[in-house]
């Protein structure tokens, strides 16, 4: 079966503080790996960005319930495309709380998540939502 992985921001109804993140985290990975879906979760400034990679109909069955969860809103969907391999394949799912000093350390792409993602400009460079994702599993 083909593999594809999508990519969405969206905003949170009420800024998180770390055990409300740490149960979102909790859900993620038991549901993600009963599925076999894969991927990284960011927060920035009251904003989400995640990848989700696995089969078509996993993604895009976790996205659907994403889409339902009264926690956020103003979902935007940054890509969904087919994929050769995972990228986040030893992750259920990944997480960085990314702030004040990551900005700092990342001046190239600070002006894209320093007060929250900035999904026009993210949606407006192809490939940097990944490119975001994977420096920040880096460890960037």
């Amino acid at each position: 079966m083909a593999l594809i992985h999508l990519i969405y921001v969206s905003t949170a109804r009420e800024e998180f503080d770390t055990p409300e993140l740490d149960r979102i985290l909790d859900t993620a990975v038991r549901r993600n790996g009963q599925r076999r879906v894969t991927g990284m979760l960011l927060y920035a400034g009251g904003t989400f960005m995640q990848v989700l990679e696995g089969e078509a109909a996993d993604v895009d069955e976790t996205y659907a319930r994403i889409c339902q969860d009264h926690r956020h809103t103003g979902i935007i969907l940054i890509e969904r495309e087919p994929i050769a391999a995972r990228s986040f394949e030893t992750w259920s799912m990944g997480f960085r709380r990314l702030g004040a000093a990551e900005a700092g350390a990342s001046p190239g792409y600070a002006p894209f998540f320093a007060h929250g993602f900035d999904a026009a400009a993210i949606g407006a460079k192809p490939g940097l939502a990944l490119e975001l994702l994977m420096g920040f599993r880096c460890g960037r």
